[in-house]
């Protein structure tokens, strides 16, 4: 993507109501008014807030939010040019119980208050493969207490992830600290049982990935106390 289309994007981005592009001063200053009142103050309603962390084009978040209006969700991504098309799909479709917020994972205590959060969604994060890259695999130890800060007393974990490495890393990983897996699949389009929310819409890479017969697979969990 050329700078130019870049900045046209970002530009747009600033006019759409459903996107916040904080800096990172703002977050870590812990400025972000919804902060603890996403629901009360930007949705307007009580429904479940679900995220998508690393949501990329934005597909899935909208694609749930088509498919589940009575509940609220919210992608996070660090490009913003990137979720700039689901933000704008939105939009165009009035769908208002999608946004978008540009900030690092890292930082999603500052965005959300404690227990503020119903459900998780891990769509095709980089397995990150190399053992030195550990720190910034999205389901890591560090990564699972951060999710556990903002998620409520029941909240989930769902990882999607064309990745057999992630997945077994992920399953091995919740096992051994004693985490409750509600679900595992190892190739949802050819198992039966699959949940209809998994497989009812892909995004831009998994059709690529479906294409060429790559399996996908899918973890729903629970992160103990």
């Amino acid at each position: 993507m050329g700078s130019k289309n870049k900045l046209k994007r970002f530009r747009e981005n600033e006019t759409f109501q459903n996107v916040f592009q904080p800096t990172r001063e703002e977050v870590v200053g812990d400025l972000m008014p919804l902060k603890g009142k996403w629901n009360s103050d930007f949705f307007k309603n009580d429904n479940p807030l679900v995220l998508e962390l690393g949501c990329g084009k934005g597909e899935y978040s909208v694609g749930l939010a088509e498919r589940y209006p009575n509940k609220n969700f919210i992608g996070i991504d660090i490009k913003g040019a990137r979720f700039w098309r689901g933000a704008k799909t939105a939009v165009e479709n009035g769908l208002h119980n999608v946004a978008f917020v540009r900030t690092q994972i890292e930082l999603i205590n500052h965005i959300f208050a404690d227990n503020e959060v119903d459900e998780i969604w891990i769509t095709f994060p980089d397995p990150q493969i190399k053992y030195k890259r550990t720190k910034h695999r999205m389901t890591n130890s560090e990564f699972l207490k951060l999710y556990k800060k903002i998620l409520k007393k029941d909240g989930v974990v769902n990882l999607k992830t064309d990745s057999e490495f992630m997945h077994g890393y992920t399953l091995g990983l919740l096992h051994g600290e004693g985490h409750e897996v509600l679900y595992a699949n190892h190739n949802v389009y050819k198992n039966e049982g699959s949940p209809e929310e998994v497989t009812a819409f892909q995004t831009f890479y998994e059709k690529q990935y479906l294409e060429i017969n790559k399996a996908i697979t899918y973890i729903r969990f629970k992160i103990k106390d």
